[in-house]
């Protein structure tokens, strides 16, 4: 059992993000902290973070490009002359190495931070550590519920579930779709909470949305999509990764169930390789929501993520939505902390700076993010759609769709608190 579901893990992980993209849009020389171009050499800060590397699959490309963000800043300054001392450690998928990997980062190294975590155990196994110790974590990338319920964990992804009512949402305002099927890997913390935003969503909205949970270690392309079709659905949402996903619609071509119902998905379907590989039937016929703006924009700041990882990156690091995620939270830690006086940098100090974190810009986001003191955190829950052209992506007109899920009722009433729209 323990078995099957590591290897469900891995398949949902090894799809989230894109792969292969390259740096064409780097600017020459990236912007990093304080810019001064000398090396730091005072009192280091000790920060750090928990992936999952070694395993069913490599889920490490946040830290990767948090490690990046951090050796430009300690190359530019530091933290007001203070080195970053950046320690990633490898939880292995396991929550009980999860647990003992993150009680030596924040007990025995004395971290003030973790930024760029990105891991399918550690938000649970830890969350309560976390809060008890006082450290936050600014999260490169969260996937089950656990991640968006911790008050001192703080993914700057959206999450599968926002990302899957969004898709919902657009099938709605652009097919007039009144019945849905959301499919969903049977994964623990994963499951249906992620189908139950746009479930949720659509008992207001009068629209039905039905969840249709798969073994993703074991699914049967065919058999799913004919089982989808059975509930005679007007739209099907998709929730897999793309292992499974482009499977999943070539069988659904071969039943041209393409030409009878719309298909939209959340974010795991936009890859930089998934318009060929489904192939011209799918051009017009299929929507997927996006977590972050495309890797390929030309935004100052998304430019910047790709300088950052082309000068201080290894050549193997993914340039993909992973990466962004990481270089996000980086670069928020260490905007945070420019603020503080670097005499009294502690755990304390940093926890209370980041959580008043309250109007944190790049382009790679579609609106501000913030921390805050909420008791959970889902600050990003806006993205753009986009379709296949054939070769690459084509994305929708009127940019980012923000989620209306009613689980996220509280994070709207926190943002009224601190005066956010």
């Amino acid at each position: 059992m323990q078995s099957k579901r590591r290897i469900a893990l891995s398949a949902v992980a090894g799809a989230l993000g894109l792969a292969g993209f390259s740096g064409a849009w780097a600017q020459a020389s990236p912007d990093c902290g304080l810019n001064t171009g000398k090396p730091a050499t005072g009192e280091p800060i000790p920060i750090g973070a928990v992936v999952g590397k070694t395993g069913p699959d490599d889920f490490s490309a946040s830290g990767q490009a948090a490690a990046a963000y951090f050796k430009c800043v300690n190359a530019n300054g530091g933290i007001h002359g203070r080195p970053v001392d950046y320690l990633v450690l490898d939880d292995q998928w396991n929550p009980e190495t999860a647990a003992q990997v993150a009680s030596k980062l924040v007990k025995d190294r004395k971290v003030v931070a973790l930024v760029g975590s990105t891991s399918f155990v550690e938000c649970g196994a830890n969350a309560k550590m976390y809060a008890d110790e006082g450290v936050m974590v600014i999260a490169g990338t969260g996937v089950p519920r656990e991640c968006f319920n911790a008050r001192n964990y703080v993914p700057v992804n959206a999450g599968p579930r926002v990302s899957a009512t969004i898709a919902a949402m657009y099938a709605a305002q652009k097919y007039k779709a009144k019945k849905m099927v959301c499919i969903i890997p049977n994964i623990p913390s994963l499951g249906n909470w992620a189908c139950e935003g746009p479930k949720e969503w659509g008992r207001k909205n009068g629209v039905t949305v039905e969840t249709l949970t798969i073994d993703p270690g074991s699914a049967d392309a065919t058999s799913t999509m004919l089982q989808a079709a059975a509930k005679k659905p007007d739209t099907i949402i998709m929730n897999v990764p793309k292992g499974i996903l482009v499977p999943m619609l070539a069988a659904a071509e071969q039943q041209n169930l393409g030409k009878k119902i719309h298909f939209v998905s959340a974010a795991p379907a936009y890859n930089v390789d998934v318009p060929k590989a489904i192939g011209p039937y799918w051009k017009g016929n299929f929507d997927v929501n996006l977590e972050f703006n495309p890797l390929e924009s030309a935004g100052p700041d998304n430019k910047n993520w790709l300088a950052v990882m082309d000068r201080h990156g290894a050549k193997s690091d993914p340039r993909d939505t992973f990466s962004q995620a990481g270089y996000l939270a980086a670069r928020l830690a260490t905007q945070a902390m420019l603020k503080m006086d670097p005499k009294k940098i502690d755990r304390a100090g940093v926890t209370d700076a980041l959580r008043k974190v309250s109007d944190f810009r790049s382009d790679i986001l579609c609106k501000p993010f913030y921390v805050g003191s909420g008791n959970r955190h889902n600050a990003n829950n806006s993205g753009p759609m986009a379709s296949p052209d054939g070769n690459g992506w084509r994305f929708a007109p009127g940019g980012c769709l923000t989620a209306d899920d009613p689980e996220l009722v509280d994070i709207r009433a926190d943002e009224q608190k601190m005066g956010l729209k």
